[in-house]
């Protein structure tokens, strides 16, 4: 397996029980008027500092972003090219499940940003470090990562101290459409809480969201929920961009959900070897059945998952396969092969695990320009 740089793991990430964080950030309404944010995003009398500052408004920022700006908070978005260039022209526009369209603040260039309050990042995976490295120099109350995988929460460490870190599970999906709206498909939750168990600051801010129309709430066992929906997403991944299909089909086909019953269950061996108890919660399969039950009862629970898709959500693709149809990078390194080299490192075979990571890095570097 390639040599791939590893970030340093952070203690709070796998405690077990409650730890105080000995951080805290006083109450955004009091750093508003502390600071003389503008409520009106077109009137900001400071755009250094905001109180949410969004990485990547692609769907799920978009739709973060425009919530909170039209309940509004002090927003700004840090895009670059066309993305940019189109929200400062036109905005932020959400259709689907709500129709919004706000003006939002637009910062191209990362050193202008001076602080924020709430920071998130809802970039796809490739190049977060890099991102987060251009923001080290921002003053940051709290972050958090709405993204894909389980290494987020260390590279928000490494950028900002872990005692920022907050934790998260997006069950929130939109699709970014060629001309620039974002189509809200999905509205079920946002779960955020402290790394190290409890709800803490995530109360607050999960309440904020919530109220803006982005389903949020706190929870005390965000480790385990960021553990549950990377298990799941993995092989749901993987079968996407190998079929090229609709979720419905590829769940429904019974060669398909066989190989899904046996990543999903290599993947559960990962996480027990971090001491994570996994949830079934926000999964879009049943995930106890499939780790428990017989493999045949377990992979006719998963067609049966793919039948009810069939009727309920016919066009639901994973955001792996509309990266792929739009040529966009495939979300490879920080997943799947951040899960491949951490069972290396554990002495852990899972091999089916290995496969899909070198096959859909394969696919992503083989359609990119020149091959790559």
């Amino acid at each position: 397996m390639p040599a791939n740089p590893r970030p340093r793991r952070f203690s709070t990430i796998l405690l077990p029980s409650p730890a105080p964080c000995g951080h805290t950030i006083r109450p955004l309404g009091q750093e508003v008027r502390e600071r003389g944010y503008n409520r009106n995003p077109l009137e900001a009398t400071d755009m250094t500092r905001a109180e949410f500052a969004i990485l990547g408004p692609g769907a799920l920022g978009s739709i973060l972003a425009a919530h909170l700006a039209a309940a509004g908070h002090s927003v700004v978005v840090l895009a670059r090219g066309e993305r940019a260039r189109n929200i400062e022209e036109q905005g932020l526009r959400i259709r689907g499940l709500a129709q919004i369209s706000t003006p939002v603040r637009v910062i191209t260039d990362p050193s202008e940003l001076r602080a924020a309050e709430v920071l998130i990042v809802a970039t796809k995976t490739p190049g977060t470090e890099a991102a987060l490295e251009r923001l080290r120099h921002v003053e940051v109350g709290v972050t958090f990562s709405v993204q894909n995988g389980v290494l987020k929460d260390e590279l928000l460490a490494r950028a900002f101290g872990e005692e920022r870190v907050l934790g998260a599970v997006a069950d929130t999906s939109g699709e970014l459409l060629p001309s620039g709206e974002v189509l809200f498909t999905r509205n079920v939750n946002l779960p955020l809480g402290e790394l190290a168990g409890g709800a803490g600051r995530a109360a607050r801010i999960a309440a904020m969201i919530d109220a803006a129309g982005v389903r949020s709430c706190a929870v005390a066992d965000i480790v385990a929920r960021e553990w549950s929906k990377f298990t799941a997403w993995v092989s749901l991944m993987s079968l996407a961009v190998v079929t090229r299909s609709p979720t419905w089909r590829f769940l429904s086909d019974p060669d398909c959900a066989l190989v899904l019953v046996r990543i999903t269950r290599e993947v559960a061996r990962l996480a027990a070897a971090h001491a994570v108890t996994l949830r079934e919660e926000g999964i879009m399969f049943p995930l106890r059945t499939v780790l428990e039950a017989p493999e045949a009862q377990a992979v006719e629970a998963v067609r049966a998952t793919g039948e009810r898709l069939r009727s309920d959500a016919p066009d639901h693709r994973m955001s792996s396969l509309q990266d792929l149809e739009a040529a966009r990078p495939l979300e490879v390194e920080e997943t799947l092969g951040h899960a491949a080299h951490e069972a290396s490192e554990l002495h852990l075979s899972l091999p089916l695990l290995e496969t899909m990571y070198h096959l859909v890095a394969a696919i992503d570097r083989m359609r990119a320009p020149g091959g790559r």
